[in-house]
């Protein structure tokens, strides 16, 4: 762990990381050469791009070792949205087909959907939708019977950002390789939580994204296997392959590459186990300190080391957080942001929506300590004894609900 970021010093305890990441200083100092001292466009011919050229090759590296995949494989974009845009869009329209079949699956992210919404709207494409189970995992059998002859794209999320459901990528993919359909999976989440390459996920497409890694907001990128031909979201200069035109953001792209490479390192020592240690912790904690009370939405197992998503009966989780003012933590995506509905996530899954309105997402990072658990469950479980007629309710229980076993005593200490 590096040491505490300047940021966080003196602010609410953080657990919103799943939203965004702090930019790690290593990162920003990486890149703040080439926001002035080498500013050249790497287009150029002249001695001013050599340095910003060698700077680019080097954060393709990067990001491909993380992925086990190879440099040229490796697409800048603006964002995660961007490159998910891309890789759906440019697969479907550079497929030529008369009426092309997408499937994707309810939880995805909104650039996903959306983007799935347009390609029918806008081109004639045919989409299926797939459910997801009580625990937010997609069955392998359901797309199976969904391919069909004209199925060009299989699109799903290698985690979800609210509950970090890990979905079985590597049997999807090879579904939709064994119709002769692309398979792409949109990784912001898991991209440098988890150990992912490419060659055994048996994916095509694949979307990284900076500011969920500790990099700016504004860089991402996208896997494109060598072979898999798209069609530009933007033309122009035919920069990044001849697959997304404008002058690269070197500076962005550097800060891209430390994080991939810093991920790397951290994967490597085990940094992924400790978090989960951490966020095991915090929910023995929490169902210690409220027993009966607290319930696990998503898989125990399968899913990301980082992330823990909890309904606690008679609350309601944004007025929870609003009387845990030290804790900076979400109801559910930044996406949904200020929306009090139920979260389209949970709904999907079957949890009523008493349970879904309770739901509380912490996700933990870098910079999470064990002090921090202790002092991120005392100030949850008093707002939760404190709670309001107003925000009490009778919660029932969803189908398929589960509990957490007693919390080791270790955890407790």
């Amino acid at each position: 762990m590096t040491p505490t970021h300047p940021a966080l010093d003196g602010g609410p305890l953080y657990l919103d990381y799943n939203a965004t990441t702090p930019v790690d200083p290593r990162i920003a100092q990486a890149a703040q050469p080439y926001l002035a001292t080498w500013f050249g466009n790497p287009s150029s011919t002249h001695s001013y791009a050599v340095e910003p050229r060698r700077a680019l090759q080097r954060a393709r590296e990067q990001i491909a070792s993380l992925l086990g995949a190879r440099a040229q494989e490796i697409v800048f974009t603006g964002s995660g949205s961007e490159a998910d845009n891309l890789a759906i869009r440019g697969a479907v329209l550079a497929a030529r087909a008369a009426r092309p079949h997408v499937i994707t699956q309810v939880t995805e992210h909104p650039a996903v959907l959306q983007s799935c919404q347009a390609l029918e709207r806008l081109h004639g494409a045919e989409v299926t939708c797939l459910p997801v189970d009580r625990h937010g995992l997609l069955d392998p059998a359901d797309l199976a019977a969904a391919i069909t002859p004209h199925t060009v794209l299989v699109t799903v999320m290698a985690a979800n950002n609210e509950t970090g459901a890990l979905q079985p990528i590597t049997e999807l993919a090879c579904i939709a390789h064994g119709a002769g359909a692309l398979f792409h999976c949109d990784a912001a989440q898991s991209a440098g939580k988890i150990p992912l390459h490419v060659d055994d996920l048996g994916v095509d497409l694949l979307t990284v994204v900076g500011h969920k890694m500790y990099a700016p907001k504004g860089i991402a990128a996208l896997y494109v296997r060598d072979g898999v031909t798209l069609e530009p979201l933007l033309y122009g200069g035919g920069q990044e392959h001849g697959l997304r035109a404008g002058t690269e953001n070197v500076a962005l792209a550097v800060a891209l590459g430390a994080a991939a490479q810093l991920a790397a390192d951290e994967l490597a020592d085990g940094a992924h186990h400790r978090t989960a240690a951490l966020r095991d912790q915090l929910h023995a904690l929490l169902d210690q300190a409220l027993p009966g009370r607290v319930h696990l939405n998503g898989p125990t197992g399968n899913r990301l080391p980082n992330t823990l998503n909890i309904s606690i009966d008679n609350t309601l989780g944004h007025e929870l957080l609003a009387a845990a003012p030290q804790i900076a933590a979400s109801t559910g995506s930044a996406c949904h942001s200020g929306d009090h509905r139920p979260s389209p996530v949970l709904s999907a899954m079957g949890l009523d929506t008493e349970r879904a309105l309770s739901a509380l997402r912490l996700s933990l990072g870098r910079w999470t300590t064990s002090t921090d658990i202790h002092n991120a469950a005392r100030a949850l479980t008093n707002a939760a004894a404190q709670a309001s007629p107003r925000m009490t309710m009778t919660t029932r229980e969803a189908p398929g609900a589960h509990r957490r076993p007693a919390p080791d005593p270790e955890l407790l200490g």
